[in-house]
């Protein structure tokens, strides 16, 4: 008698994180990065952000305002943020799938409103927008992710990536300027 399949709706069997990124960016046009201390990307620079708490029902325009008040420790609601990306990674380092919720700080920031600092994450600091690619960012960062955030500012994007091939393929499902 052979055991019956698993559920492929069973989101608790599913190997999935949920998380966001979240992009904040100054009067200077500069990006807000993290440059990390912890696993995932150990001493590489990201956006900040984090897992949306899924036990708890939490949103990922709620997560991402938690996130930025978290980190970046400024006033902001789900409101205040614009959905720009969504990157479905499959396999990602072979361990996980990724479901990523890329989101757009709406205001611009004061340069002086978030201060270069460090915490238990890492260090926070402000990098041009035109050196963020010469960063130690991923590689999927690097070759599909930040070029999209870049075209999609105030627009929106859908990107699958797929980690489990050599190098990794990225399919492009939905693509929209700013304005459309």
């Amino acid at each position: 008698m052979s055991s019956p399949s698993p559920d492929p709706y069973d989101a608790l069997g599913l190997p999935y994180r949920v998380a966001v990124l979240c992009y904040l960016y100054d009067e200077l046009g500069r990006l807000l990065l993290l440059h990390r201390r912890k696993l995932p990307n150990s001493d590489m620079y990201s956006p900040i952000g984090g897992k949306v708490e899924i036990a708890q029902g939490e949103s990922p325009h709620d997560c991402a305002a938690r996130e930025v008040r978290e980190e970046a420790g400024i006033a902001a609601a789900a409101t205040d943020m614009q959905l720009t990306g969504i990157v479905a990674e499959r396999a990602y380092q072979g361990q996980a799938h990724w479901l990523l919720f890329c989101f757009e700080f709406c205001r611009t920031l004061g340069a002086k409103e978030i201060p270069e600092r460090e915490f238990e994450e890492g260090r926070l600091e402000w990098v041009p927008v035109d050196e963020v690619a010469r960063k130690n960012i991923p590689q999927i960062d690097s070759t599909v992710l930040w070029p999209l955030i870049q075209r999609h500012r105030g627009g929106f994007f859908v990107v699958d990536v797929d980690c489990s091939a050599e190098p990794p393929r990225a399919t492009v499902r939905e693509s929209r300027a700013a304005g459309l």
